[in-house]
């Protein structure tokens, strides 16, 4: 696969390397976020696990307001100062710095400083897809866009799946038995009375990341350079306030971002929280919560493969809209699912505890429910990348995925933050998640008469 742009022929190398990327990324977001440390702070780190979920959703939440007001201002100046890859290399260095820290995660340490960190790495990683993103209209011809979107976002899967597996299979411990789930103890001697074994996922997501990034920066071309930072700085401003407005004079694409910025807030959500919510509901261990995850992994590979397809054949906005249908009937699911029933209690589930993971009815249910999760998260992100690429110009790519950051964070904070509040308000961690379920169908409201690709005029 050869790509023209204004950069000239980018070989298959600088699109791999621009792929693995994705790969490089997603453990932080796989054992980190969703499926080892957050289920761990919440359950272990505070004594009240829904004060805890709590805690964990305004640390999201203050993240995501962070990278609402500052993505479209970057994306901006990245347009004016041209390449990418250094705004990558320094938000690398907090990313891998903040992670390496959360090893002193202790339980009963201070919860604060712990957020913190956590907020840091996020921002770090949220910015650093930003400018990413923005490299990928240079890269393939439009019609290889939502290919190699989804093809990478997969690709970004089995990374955090194959970190997932090494982390389950050797480090992860029951605090009973101190052994893993083949029977060994953890490796490097960790406890997981002291949670060391989940407290390790912030080194090695570090590490990860820091390895796996060097052939984007190594194969991938990068935009001509621009201005000088200060210059850049004004003009990126300006550009930005320009821009802002050339997108409400956009109908298509403003109702796109308008859409976007409430499903993905939901999206978010359930991405963070759901290993949390698991973990609450069912008491899961560290090993029960990432067999969970390999499970979804495993199938959030097969969905960005089928979806690259469907995007090249349909179009990236039947893509979107499927998936957020999935995701809705899968949220539905996972907060209507109790000990003995799901579906709010329509469907009974008789049956006792058979022992050893996933034992009653009720969490194979959530399981089968978590399958709807792993087959469309992928696939809305990145269908919803190319719905964009496809919208705009290759100049006008950096300030566009500014713009598109913003409307994925812009009420990024709304979301967690209403299932922390509702969850502390009334000590039922189902009906905080259940916020999650308002945000999908909204954001599927908004875009299913939007135009596709989204400059289109209306038909």
């Amino acid at each position: 696969m050869e790509g023209k742009t204004a950069q000239g022929v980018v070989s298959r190398r600088g699109v791999w390397g621009w792929m693995f990327f994705d790969w490089a990324a997603q453990p932080f977001f796989t054992v980190v976020t969703t499926f080892i440390f957050g289920p761990y702070f919440v359950s272990r780190m505070v004594a009240d696990p829904a004060l805890g979920q709590a805690a964990w959703g305004y640390g999201i939440a203050a993240a995501g307001l962070v990278i609402a007001i500052l993505s479209p201002v970057l994306g901006s100046i990245a347009d004016q100062t041209g390449p990418r890859k250094p705004w990558i290399g320094f938000f690398a260095v907090i990313q891998i710095v903040s992670l390496a820290l959360l090893w002193f995660a202790a339980p009963g340490s201070g919860v604060v400083p712990v957020l913190i960190l956590f907020a840091f790495a996020t921002v770090a990683a949220e910015f650093s897809i930003v400018f990413n993103d923005s490299m990928l209209p240079r890269l393939v011809p439009g019609p290889d866009i939502g290919r190699i979107s989804n093809l990478a976002w997969g690709l970004g899967y089995l990374g955090g799946m194959i970190a997932l597996i090494a982390i389950v299979l050797f480090i992860a411990g029951s605090p009973e038995t101190g052994r893993t789930i083949i029977g060994t103890k953890p490796l490097f001697g960790l406890d997981p009375t002291t949670g060391e074994d989940a407290r390790i996922t912030g080194p090695i997501a570090a590490l990860w990341y820091l390895v796996f990034v060097l052939p984007m920066f190594l194969f991938t071309p990068d935009a001509a350079k621009g201005s000088k930072a200060g210059p850049a700085v004004r003009a990126g401003l300006l550009e930005l306030r320009a821009t802002l407005g050339e997108v409400r004079g956009k109908a298509g694409i403003f109702r796109f971002l308008v859409a976007r910025m409430i499903y993905q807030d939901g999206v978010n959500a359930l991405l963070a929280l759901g290993g949390a919510f698991a973990a609450l509901m069912f008491g899961w261990s560290i090993t029960e919560i990432g067999v969970y995850g390999i499970i979804l992994n495993i199938v959030a590979i097969f969905g960005c493969w089928a979806a690259s397809r469907l995007d090249t054949a349909f179009g990236s906005k039947k893509v979107v809209i499927v998936s957020l249908a999935m995701l809705t009937v899968a949220t539905i699911g996972i907060v209507s699912t109790g000990k003995g029933y799901t579906l709010f209690g329509l469907l009974p589930l008789p049956g006792s505890d058979t022992g050893g993971l996933f034992g009653t009815p009720a969490e194979k249910a959530y399981v089968v429910f978590g399958l709807l999760v792993g087959l469309a998260f992928g696939p809305v992100q990145a269908s919803s990348r190319s719905y964009l690429a496809r919208s705009v110009s290759v100049h006008d790519a950096g300030r566009y995925f500014g713009i598109y950051a913003l409307a994925g964070r812009a009420t990024s904070f709304a979301a967690p933050f209403l299932v922390a509040t509702v969850t502390a308000a009334s000590g039922s961690p189902r009906l905080g998640m259940a916020v999650i379920i308002l945000f999908l169908l909204g954001g599927l409201g908004i875009l299913l008469p939007t135009p596709y690709p989204a400059a289109r005029p209306d038909d």
